[in-house]
């Protein structure tokens, strides 16, 4: 006798499932299938169709899904939760999936990391997303690409520990190219920040996998300007970190503090002559010259990675708004504290510094769209964990409502954190879509997700690795995390 459906019934991973008379997303192209079945056995899909009835083997558990949208697991494509203390580790992992996030792209790695990995020893909790990719310690001109030849062996060092990709922060245009070089041909993906002063659409060209943030700075502004030359020399002339000229006993350790402190907000070490260059980057902007350069991303197949919620919470930092956010319960105090020390520090910009920030997040707005209306390939990530006011697993539902400020259709905002990203990771033969074979991670929503972003935010079921979490178990998984803030 198949048992009574529920909404509610946490599963065992090794259980079979039942979602009974649900609407199936089509990621695809919007389509759905009303009144639809699909059966789970172990962690993938079995069955997708009406009125499957299960003769073989054991009864599965049951959940009444009618009324409700199934849609693949939403990937988190640009995040940070692995490499924090244990505790803070497990809290946005739990957030991550209790949001909907049934995987995530880590962005920042290191190699005991990827040795933990490949001994099956990372201690994910119970509840936590997939880990989809992981990359060694990030390219740092003053750590481990100090010049061409260092980042080079760093890439090798990296390939052999088995990284899925090489992520570039702050390194220097000769230092990104030689190791890009090294990547490509070692059959590596890389991707990452634009370092200042670089050839862009060289980068890209040459085989840049994934541009982050937009640049960030004026990395891609640059590019839109009618007066382009003067952006890019004003930009070379920053000051780099200061660092000392020769090496240090536990240098990366230090760099991983200095680090971890700048990236809160990165924008508040903005100089005078830096916000006067980004002023004249938003002045100067041309949309003309914006769809070249993304002409230049859909030949090259160079995704781009807005994380738009990233560079807002760091331009309007001071926005009350954040430090209003409900889900700051599920932080911890010193995090909140360090957070809203950062929005201070921001406030005691100079007015018009402020306006400043504000409109370079508007054309960054604008710039978004004009991808996505010229076949730019996009990616949605939060770039949680670390930067202030930005909460795991709520975060990606924040990029969501910023995808559709800037005027990204809600199928298109779906297939950022599903399709899209199975196609970016090669993996649309076990992600992307709800079809037999599939992995068993889905989203169940309240409402139709092809009409309005919104709905993406009513996650009523998750299903990660063919375990069920219904509305109280998600609930509760939120209030255990809430308790140990």
């Amino acid at each position: 006798m198949t048992p009574p459906p529920t909404r509610d019934t946490a599963t065992r991973r090794d259980s079979a499932v039942l979602l009974k008379n649900a609407t199936v997303v089509d990621t695809r192209d919007g389509a759905l299938a009303p009144d639809t079945d699909v059966l789970i056995r172990g962690d993938r899909i079995a069955d997708v169709r009406p009125g499957i009835t299960v003769a073989d083997g054991p009864d599965p558990v049951t959940v009444d899904a009618r009324g409700t949208y199934v849609v693949p697991g939403y990937a988190d494509m640009h995040a940070h939760p692995l490499g924090q203390r244990p505790q803070e580790q497990t809290r946005d992992l739990e957030l991550l999936l209790a949001h909907g996030v049934t995987g995530f792209r880590q962005m920042s790695g290191s190699l005991a990391l990827l040795e933990r990995r490949a001994s099956g020893t990372l201690d994910l909790p119970a509840a936590s997303p997939e880990l989809l990719a992981l990359p060694g310690p990030l390219l740092l001109t003053p750590v481990n690409a100090a010049t061409a030849e260092q980042a080079v062996a760093a890439v090798r060092e990296q390939h052999a520990a088995g990284a899925d990709f090489i992520k570039a922060a702050m390194v220097t245009p000769e230092v990104f190219f030689a190791a890009q070089a090294e990547a490509l041909r070692l059959g590596l993906p890389i991707v990452g920040h634009l370092p200042v002063g670089i050839d862009v659409p060289k980068a890209s060209r040459i085989g840049m996998k994934s541009i982050e943030h937009l640049g960030p700075g004026v990395g891609l502004f640059a590019c839109c300007s009618t007066d382009g030359t003067h952006v890019h020399a004003n930009a070379a002339g920053q000051a780099p970190m200061k660092v000392p000229p020769f090496r240090i006993p536990f240098m990366e350790r230090v760099m991983e503090r200095v680090v971890k402190k700048l990236v809160v907000n990165p924008i508040n070490r903005t100089k005078p002559a830096d916000t006067e260059n980004l002023r004249l980057a938003v002045r100067t902007f041309d949309d003309g010259l914006a769809a070249t350069l993304a002409e230049r991303f859909v030949a090259d197949g160079t995704w781009q990675v807005p994380t738009l919620i990233r560079v807002k919470t760091q331009e309007l930092c001071d926005d009350p708004a954040f430090a209003d956010d409900p889900d700051l319960r599920f932080m911890g105090d010193a995090t909140v504290r360090a957070w809203t020390s950062a929005a201070r520090r921001f406030a005691a910009f100079p007015p018009e510094a402020r306006e400043t920030f504000r409109a370079v997040y508007r054309r960054q707005l604008e710039l978004t769209k004009l991808f996505d209306d010229a076949g730019v390939p996009m990616l949605a990530g939060s770039d949680c964990s670390g930067a202030a006011w930005v909460v795991p697993g709520a975060s990606l539902h924040h990029e969501f409502d910023e995808l559709a400020r800037a005027g990204l259709a809600p199928l298109r905002v779906l297939q950022m954190a599903t399709l899209r990203a199975a196609e970016f990771l090669d993996a649309t033969d076990t992600m992307g879509t709800v079809e037999p074979g599939k992995r068993a991670d889905l989203v169940l929503l309240d409402a139709n997700p092809v009409e309005s972003v919104e709905h993406l935010h009513r996650v009523s079921g998750v299903v990660r690795a063919g375990h069920h979490y219904g509305t109280a178990d998600l609930a509760a998984l939120k209030e255990r995390v809430a308790a140990r803030a």
